[in-house]
């Protein structure tokens, strides 16, 4: 990848993250690239990236590797332009430079792993949906999750949300969701009943081991320290009602699970922005299973699937959207913000 190219990649990232609120992630992005050459290791892996650095989310596995030297205290001089601090760019800049160099070898092979990133927000932009299929099919719900990361959203029920002026789900509860509502709030009528909880990731991240937990918050951008409280009240809820996280094909996680689901509750499979980053073999694979065993759903076992993901021709949001099975029709219930940000409810 030519300088150019790389230029052109983290000025990218730059715009989405000065778009989802992270000015701070923004100038990072825009420095880096400039700051690159041959003569480091991280230079040399960045530049010669072989594989699509967007799909890759290459500038955001740099931010990451940088954003967890501040969070492990290994780089007093980096952590000290890093956010609440407001540098200049001339400074940021020296401190990144000293930082490569001091770490050139450790960020290299940071950047080799896929970003881990578990956003607790999302899990607003999930609940209604999840609150429709068991209003319409009125069976307990069996949860799946793909691309689950750390598998954090699997306790949705066991949070507190607010829409504008309604409210559901426990008041105790250290995590507490509030997203901006656009013209009518959700309904939120019924109940949940999960009696299962389950999910997959190529990469799972194990909240139980500290390295792992320091990978997930290195890639919550540091001007952005609610999201931070988000995760670690969401990492104490694990910890008290755990679930089943494997490290899985995504496919063949919805293949067993479909195969073995009970005959008396709704299975229930769901997905938040991840869908675009799996290969066109993979989700083929994945469609064609929920066709399946869609066609053999009943109303004491039916199947539903509810995805956050971008819809192509729309900019600036994801699609709530959900298929329930029998019948397999599929509505459009939201528009959502990619970080859980603002609901715009259109069911």
């Amino acid at each position: 990848m030519s300088t150019h190219a790389a230029y052109t990649h983290f000025a990218s990232q730059a715009q989405s993250c000065d778009r989802l609120g992270s000015p701070f992630t923004a100038d990072l992005c825009l420095q880096l690239p400039t700051l690159l050459d041959a003569t480091t290791a991280t230079g040399r892996r960045v530049l010669g990236w072989t594989g699509d650095p967007a799909a890759d989310a290459l500038a955001l596995r740099l931010c990451g590797a940088l954003h967890a030297l501040v969070l492990s205290g290994n780089d007093p001089a980096l952590a000290a332009v890093y956010p609440p601090a407001k540098p200049d760019s001339a400074s940021l800049r020296e401190a990144v430079v000293g930082a490569l160099a001091r770490h050139d070898t450790s960020v290299a092979v940071f950047i080799d792993s896929p970003p881990q990133t578990n956003e607790i927000a999302r899990s607003a932009m999930l609940l209604p949906g999840l609150l429709l299929v068991a209003l319409e099919t009125g069976r307990p719900l069996i949860l799946g999750e793909v691309g689950a990361s750390a598998g954090l959203n699997l306790n949705l029920d066991r949070f507190f949300y607010t829409y504008g002026n309604t409210e559901w789900g426990d008041p105790s509860s250290p995590v507490r969701l509030a997203p901006q509502v656009e013209g009518t709030p959700p309904p939120l009528e019924g109940r949940l009943e999960i009696r299962a909880r389950s999910g997959c990731d190529r990469m799972p991240v194990d909240i139980a081991q500290p390295d792992e937990r320091l990978r997930l918050k290195a890639y919550v951008w540091p001007d952005q320290p609610f999201r931070m409280e988000r995760l670690d009240a969401a990492v104490i809820v694990a910890r008290e009602h755990p679930f089943t996280l494997s490290a899985e094909d995504a496919a063949d996680f919805v293949d067993r699970e479909l195969a073995s689901r009970p005959g008396d509750a709704a299975y229930v499979l769901m997905h938040s922005i991840m869908w675009q980053y799996m290969p066109d073999d993979k989700r083929a694979r994945i469609g064609a299973l929920l066709q399946l065993h869609g066609a053999e759903a009943t109303s004491s076992a039916p199947l539903a699937h509810l995805r956050m993901e971008p819809v192509a021709g729309e900019s600036g949001h994801a699609v709530l959207s959900l298929t329930l099975w029998p019948g397999g029709i599929t509505r459009r219930l939201a528009r959502v913000d990619f970080h859980g940000r603002w609901i715009a409810w259109e069911s």
